[in-house]
């Protein structure tokens, strides 16, 4: 009996196959190949996302001297009562104080050699650490104040990121350690220096309105509205897997458009700048409103209301909006 049902089954199975194989080919085509290729596209973005990005600067690391090239890997020496608070480097040979104005009201003071000064206070060789986020907020807030009135003080500096502390190494003290730095990489920072002159960093950041523009696109593209036009011919179950094809080719489609409206905002931001770096989008609040571009653009202080106007226009566009930020001390391009 059990072989007959089964014989039953087998038969069953074969006349269904058999009386549906166009529509179950359909079925194939439309739902379970995009699928397929969906979920393997899913998988390759998932594993790159994992992999360790490769930063060609990395590889020049390793050639370079820590104590002359980069003032954060100065030999510390853990004895050591005294070191340099760093802020950064002045244009210019300067020796003056700038007052109790530095973290923990220490006096801020410059240190010239050459044509360039730095901007220093004194303080134990420890870097500033505490388990208080407040504290450390505060200390952050500092900095930055700091480096905002060297700005305006001076013109320009190349500014220096928080908690950089130079150590005396061995019986040297920390000044004629810091002052042995700045001579190895003298030339280094009168480039930097040369290429930042009168010039600050601002923020560009470009959004669209998710539901907006796949409205726009929807409207607009001829595929969408032919394959519209075909779910309306079709049964209901193919009708169903017809729409998730739908589906597919706007999110395709949205983003061909992301990537047309990344160049083409991309290199009109681009003629009113000296420099550019492109850097991670961010997740916003909104899931209707999405980060397009996030750009950090090194200009003169006085085309800055040039790239504002640019930037007016595109913020007038339907579906678009823009941040606009600055000035700022150009850390992205030091």
């Amino acid at each position: 009996m059990k072989a007959i049902i089964e014989k039953m089954v087998r038969e069953e199975i074969n006349a269904i196959l058999s009386e549906n194989r166009e529509t179950i080919k359909e079925i194939v085509a439309t739902s379970l190949l995009p699928q397929l290729r969906a979920a393997i596209r899913a998988e390759i973005t998932h594993t790159l996302g994992e992999l360790p990005e490769w930063n060609p600067e990395d590889e020049k690391e390793e050639t370079r001297k820590p104590e002359l090239r980069d003032p954060q890997s100065a030999i510390r020496n853990p004895q050591s009562a005294i070191g340099l608070y760093l802020y950064g480097i002045a244009d210019g040979d300067h020796e003056i104080t700038l007052g109790n104005m530095g973290l923990e009201a220490n006096e801020v003071y410059t240190i010239p050699f050459g044509n360039l000064s730095a901007i220093v206070h004194n303080c134990t060789a420890e870097p500033y650490q505490s388990d208080d986020q407040d504290i450390v907020k505060v200390w952050v807030l500092t900095h930055q104040k700091v480096v905002d009135a060297a700005g305006e003080k001076f013109g320009t500096i190349i500014p220096m990121g928080f908690d950089t502390i130079i150590c005396g190494k061995g019986d040297q003290d920390p000044k004629k350690n810091m002052q042995q730095w700045i001579e190895g990489d003298y030339d280094n920072l009168t480039l930097k220096m040369t290429k930042i002159r009168n010039k600050a960093e601002y923020g560009v950041q470009i959004f669209w309105e998710t539901k907006t523009m796949a409205q726009q696109i929807s409207d607009e593209s001829a595929p969408i509205n032919q394959l519209r036009e075909e779910i309306k011919t079709k049964p209901k179950g193919i009708a169903y897997m017809y729409r998730q094809k739908l589906e597919e080719l706007l999110k395709n489609e949205m983003a061909n458009k992301a990537d047309q409206c990344f160049q083409e905002f991309y290199e009109e931001i681009r003629n009113y700048t000296d420099d550019i770096r492109v850097e991670k989008t961010k997740k916003t609040d909104d899931e209707e409103r999405q980060m397009l571009l996030n750009l950090s653009c090194l200009l003169p202080k006085d085309q800055s209301e040039k790239l504002g106007e640019a930037l007016e226009k595109i913020d007038g566009r339907e579906g678009f909006s823009v941040r606009y930020t600055g000035p700022w001390p150009p850390y992205s391009f030091v």
